[in-house]
């Protein structure tokens, strides 16, 4: 789908989850998230906007570097307050490098949103009001215990002014 200048609807790339770690995230995502909002599964988002004219170039990045990339370790850190909603925390250094290059690689088509600093998150909640927001922190908090997971590659979106379009699945390492 294009909007009606005939540009492509920008892309959105965003790290594949294993099987029961997207589980947990996106159960907690369609619990807490209004329903009527709430168009996308649970994701972590690396670029919020890549020019959607740039897709095949965009694809040839990906899957080198996917191909050449161990599967990064991830870590579940704890929860932040988003003000109207909540969100998971993770850290892993593997994954900055693979996003550092990838910006590096995106450098000249990258949104202010994208070029400011990263912070992986997985959010379980948005668009609520900040009571409501603070009280499944309190709950979510009391039941945390810090995981990690394996990250089994990237996912490349087109945004569809709300809904999105999977357009591809990278995996990461020569035999995902």
């Amino acid at each position: 789908m294009s909007r009606p200048d005939a540009t492509p609807d920008p892309l959105i790339l965003t790290l594949a989850l294993d099987e029961p770690t997207f589980a947990l995230f996106d159960g907690l995502r369609r619990r807490h998230f209004p329903a009527a909002l709430n168009r996308i599964p649970a994701h972590v988002t690396l670029f919020h906007h890549v020019p959607g004219a740039l897709e095949a170039g965009v694809r040839e990045t990906l899957a080198a570097l996917a191909r050449a990339q161990a599967p990064p370790e991830v870590a579940v850190t704890g929860l932040r307050f988003l003000g109207r909603g909540v969100a998971y925390m993770l850290e892993s250094e593997a994954l900055s490098d693979v996003r550092g290059r990838l910006a590096r690689a995106f450098a000249d088509h990258l949104t202010e949103q994208d070029r400011q600093g990263w912070r992986p998150h997985v959010t379980v909640q948005n668009k609520v009001k900040p009571e409501a927001a603070r009280a499944l922190q309190a709950e979510l908090e009391r039941r945390f215990a810090p995981f990690r997971f394996t990250a089994p590659g990237l996912l490349l979106w087109r945004y569809l002014g709300g809904p999105w379009e999977e357009r591809a699945r990278f995996g990461f390492g020569e035999f995902s």
